[in-house]
């Protein structure tokens, strides 16, 4: 445990902060009568001091400095400066030989004044990094219910996609039907279990992309031309779980069907805690049907970057003559 998450160590501040203050008098005035007051007065009014320093920062403060009752803050003060002045008369009255004269007059009254000034600022700061810490919190908690939210939504859109995949093999009473099955039960077990960790190797989102496009061959075969080339030098990095499947999915999605010579091309590269990734596709750019439900996959990934890359990551996307390429950069973990 750090010491800065010990639950002694800010108590372990102010008892180190109140003890050097209280033996700095004891110290210099040791047996020695100042200014006409007796030698135990400045300890025993510090102490007092620190009563009134608490005083204000946990009661005083919390309950009453506030637009509606800031002017009973303001007399609890008064009020209390004005005890504490007099009390102490009447108590160093008591004491033999003692005298009031213009300097004690000071000593006697001033005293608690940068007690409260203290009090008052360490309130303030307090309820300021409290309140950054609930924000923080808050932030956190958000930020970790959209990422939940947009995660959920892509195990759906790839399953509508995978079975709408089956439904053409079926479709053809192809032979290929069963193995595609296997392959998608191997894909729905790393989606189930694998993906609901907050990062995971590269390398398994790696074979995540193989599974996928050999599961896309298996329906459309040399119909499309597929060339993949992957190089990771990094396989023990760490990247968001299904971060990549969405470029390739649109890319089988738009880049097949009504497409002359239709080809897609993937690059994948991991070096030194970066990533980059390329894919490009051509496409029937007078082919303007298009599902509802188009799309999703790529905003879904670019909200996910943004939540957790932000800064990190370099996404460029360009769409021209019947050509859609996508090139991100990313920092990894």
């Amino acid at each position: 445990m750090t010491q800065k998450n010990s639950p002694y160590f800010i108590p372990g501040i102010h008892i180190f902060i109140w003890a050097v203050l209280l033996a700095i008098p004891a110290i210099m005035f040791s047996g020695e009568t100042v200014i006409g007051l007796p030698e135990n007065f400045f300890l025993l009014t510090n102490i007092y001091n620190i009563g009134l320093f608490y005083l204000n920062a946990y009661i005083l403060y919390p309950r009453l400095f506030n637009r509606k009752y800031w002017w009973l803050y303001m007399l609890s003060i008064a009020g209390l400066l004005a005890f504490s002045y007099y009390a102490k008369l009447f108590l160093l009255n008591l004491s033999p030989g003692f005298q009031l004269t213009e300097q004690n007059i000071r000593v006697i009254f001033f005293p608690p004044v940068p007690f409260f000034i203290a009090s008052f600022i360490f309130r303030l700061v307090s309820n300021r990094i409290r309140f950054e810490k609930l924000e923080k919190e808050r932030r956190a908690e958000r930020l970790s219910s959209e990422l939940k939210f947009l995660r959920s939504q892509v195990s759906p859109h790839f399953l509508f996609n995978m079975m709408a995949n089956m439904v053409a093999l079926a479709r053809q009473k192809s032979d290929l039907l069963e193995p595609a099955l296997i392959k998608l039960s191997d894909l729905l077990r790393y989606m189930l279990y694998d993906s609901n960790e907050e990062k995971f190797p590269v390398s398994k989102e790696i074979d995540l992309l193989k599974n996928y496009i050999d599961l896309q061959q298996l329906r459309f075969g040399e119909d499309v031309d597929v060339k993949l080339e992957i190089k990771n030098e990094c396989p023990d990095c760490l990247i968001e779980p299904l971060l990549l499947i969405p470029f390739i999915e649109n890319a089988f999605k738009h880049g097949i069907g009504m497409v002359k010579d239709p080809f897609i091309s993937i690059q994948l590269e991991v070096k030194a805690k970066q990533l980059l990734f390329k894919i490009i596709n051509n496409y029937n750019s007078n082919n303007f049907s298009k599902d509802k439900n188009s799309g999703i996959g790529m905003v879904n990934v670019k909200n996910r970057l943004e939540l957790l890359y932000s800064g990190k990551y370099k996404l460029q996307i360009t769409d021209q003559d019947g050509i859609y390429a996508a090139q991100l950069n990313l920092m990894l973990l």
